[in-house]
Order: C-alpha cells, then sequence, then structure tokens
C-alpha cells in the first residue's frame, strides 16, 4: 500500500505543512486552523473521463484550498479542518500509477491530524474512496458510489440529509459533469447546507485526458469567492463559461476552414451569453479576415447598433493583425455603425 520514495515525501510535507488560514482551533500536528465547513462532490463521466469537483461553503475564497485536480490523473476535495496537502500529495500518488483508495489511505496513515479531516478521491479509472474523521463537526457524513464514480462528503451542516440529497441529484441531474456537479450543490443547499450559511463556491472540471497544457485541459475553473448567492452565482459563470467554449471551437473551426461549423459553434455561444456584444463582434472580426465580408457585415451592424464604441476598435485591428490591412474593406465595416 506504500511505498518508501513517496513515503518519505508523504511523511515530511504532511509533518510540516500548515497551510490554511491560522484561527482557533489546534489540530494534532499543532497548525493552528479553522475548520472550514463545506459540502463537496468529486466525481468521474464515465462516457466523457472528465473529472471535477464542486464545493459550497460559508467560507471565504473556498476554491483556493478545497478542490484539486488534474487531467488524466484524478480529483481531490480536502475540507473540515481542512489541510489543502491533500490536493497536490494526492494527485501526486495517482500520477505514480497508484488508485485513489490507495492515495488517500496513504496520506491518511501518516497524518496525525486524519480525526478532523474529511476528504474525498477519485482517479481516472473511476475508482473513489472518502473519509470523515471522527471529529469532524456535525452534521458530517459521505456518500461513496462506486457503480456512478462520485463522491459526496459534507460537514457542519444544518442537518444529516444534506449529502444524501446531494448524491440523488447528481444521480438524476442531466446535462454534462459540470450541470451534474452544479446540480448537486443546489441540492445541498435546498437541503439546508452550511449550518453558518453560504459565503463562496468554486468548480473544477478537466479533460479526460491531459495535452501537457494545464490551461487547456482546465475546462472549468470557475470561483465565486465571496456572494450571498454562491451557487446561483456559479451557475451563472457556467453557462458564460459554456459560450466561451463555443466561441473558441469556432476559432478553431474557421482556422481549419469549416465555416459551417464555425457560424453553428459562434451561433451556440450567442445564445448561451446574448448579452455580451463582444461575441458577435469576434465572430464578425473572424469572418471578415477569412474572406467572408458579406457576412460580416450585417453581424458588425447589429453590434455597432447596439454599442457604438466597438466600431472605434476596428481601426486599431489592422495595426495587429486581426484585420486585413484593405481601406475599402475596412470603411465598409465603419460604414454599418449608425
Amino acid at each position: 500500500m506504500y511505498w518508501p520514495a513517496v513515503a518519505i515525501a508523504v511523511a515530511g510535507l504532511l509533518a510540516t505543512n500548515c497551510l490554511a488560514s491560522e484561527g482557533d482551533v489546534k489540530t494534532a500536528r499543532g497548525c493552528v486552523k479553522r475548520p472550514v465547513a463545506t459540502y463537496s462532490i468529486v466525481a468521474r463521466d464515465p462516457e466523457t473521463g472528465e473529472l471535477g469537483v464542486a464545493v459550497q461553503s460559508h467560507w471565504f475564497s473556498v476554491g483556493s484550498v478545497v478542490p484539486w485536480a488534474e487531467a488524466g490523473i484524478g480529483a481531490v476535495a480536502t475540507q473540515s479542518l481542512v489541510d489543502p496537502a491533500y490536493g497536490p500529495l494526492g494527485l501526486e500518488i495517482m500520477r505514480r500509477g497508484r488508485t485513489a483508495p490507495d492515495a488517500l489511505t496513504a496520506l491518511l496513515a501518516s497524518d496525525e491530524g486524519r480525526d478532523v479531516r474529511q476528504v474525498a478521491m477519485i482517479d481516472a479509472a473511476g475508482r473513489v474512496a472518502a473519509y470523515t474523521g471522527r471529529r469532524c463537526i456535525q452534521a458530517a457524513g459521505q456518500i461513496v458510489d462506486e457503480p456512478n464514480q462520485f463522491s459526496v462528503q459534507a460537514n457542519l451542516m444544518l442537518g444529516d440529509e444534506v449529502w444524501p440529497a446531494m448524491a440523488r441529484a447528481y444521480r438524476t441531474a442531466s446535462g454534462d459533469l459540470a450541470d451534474r456537479l452544479v446540480a448537486a450543490l443546489e441540492a445541498a443547499q435546498d437541503a439546508g447546507g452550511d449550518i453558518r450559511g453560504r459565503q463562496s463556491a468554486a468548480l473544477l472540471v478537466v479533460s479526460a485526458t491531459s495535452t501537457g497544457k494545464p490551461w487547456v485541459d482546465r475546462r472549468f475553473d470557475l470561483r465565486i469567492e465571496d456572494h450571498p448567492q454562491p451557487v446561483r452565482e456559479l451557475k451563472r459563470l457556467v453557462r458564460l463559461q459554456r459560450a466561451y467554449l463555443h466561441m473558441n471551437a469556432g476559432d478553431e473551426a474557421m482556422e481549419a476552414e469549416d465555416f459551417i461549423l464555425a457560424s453553428r459553434e459562434y451561433a451556440a455561444a450567442e445564445k448561451l451569453a446574448p448579452q455580451i456584444t463582444e461575441i458577435p463582434f469576434w465572430h464578425a472580426v473572424t469572418l471578415a479576415s477569412s474572406d467572408r465580408l458579406p457576412e460580416a457585415l450585417p453581424i458588425f451592424r447589429r453590434v455597432f447598433a447596439r454599442e457604438r464604441i466597438w466600431s472605434d476598435l476596428v481601426p486599431r485591428l489592422v495595426p495587429s493583425g486581426l484585420l486585413p490591412d484593405e481601406p475599402e474593406l475596412i470603411k465598409r465595416i465603419l460604414d454599418q455603425s449608425p
């Protein structure tokens, strides 16, 4: 279950690490920490292989502490009297080929403060494990669903219905992984949530396999640091992120000269975020720079009618190479401004 190189690294880091904010509760290791009372979910989508974590808490910037994930490796949620080291160390152990249950067992074995920890891990194969220490503040508990490849966990909740509600919601929700993770958070809040209220939330979803570029692999990396309705705000940002994912896909299709696909992706982006004028503007710019000016002009006209300032930006795109250095083309675009 354990092996020398990683055992030494884990023991050393867990013995000295004290990353969470200082506060008024001492752990067995002497680190002084406040409880990050939280409900969270870790999951793998069996169809796409995506891995994700979602979390909400009455704690500022919970997303900077609790959720960890790496494409093709796994995902971790570390909470209660939180030791953030469980995140990077858990991923490192899984990166070395061990399962999520093995990684969690190894870390707990070296942690004298394990009784106040609550941690869940899932690996790229969907093997999942969770742990709730006996001294976690009640109501606290977990549900590990191996067949459906997820775990839900919560501590310092209003009641013990919170994590079962999360599990039911995740199992029955529609949509992709991000949709279902947010549905679990919504169900937790509807069931009472954190006894202290709510403050921050986060969502992290990574691709099934690594490209070697973490910024590409993170499909959703969203944080609500401080908000009266953090899950509702998180849901709004998920929709906005989807719009920009479609924009990126449209740009890639344009580069491949697949204009039908590009138009479909741009239309999907605008449908998701119709309030953002910039989305159709860049669609029009891409069309104009690809010898498709007749298609671009009506979009420019609509954009300029909504926010005239975008017409001022058009000439500035020429020196940057985003529009051709063709005075007649630029004039025809600017003629669309009211």
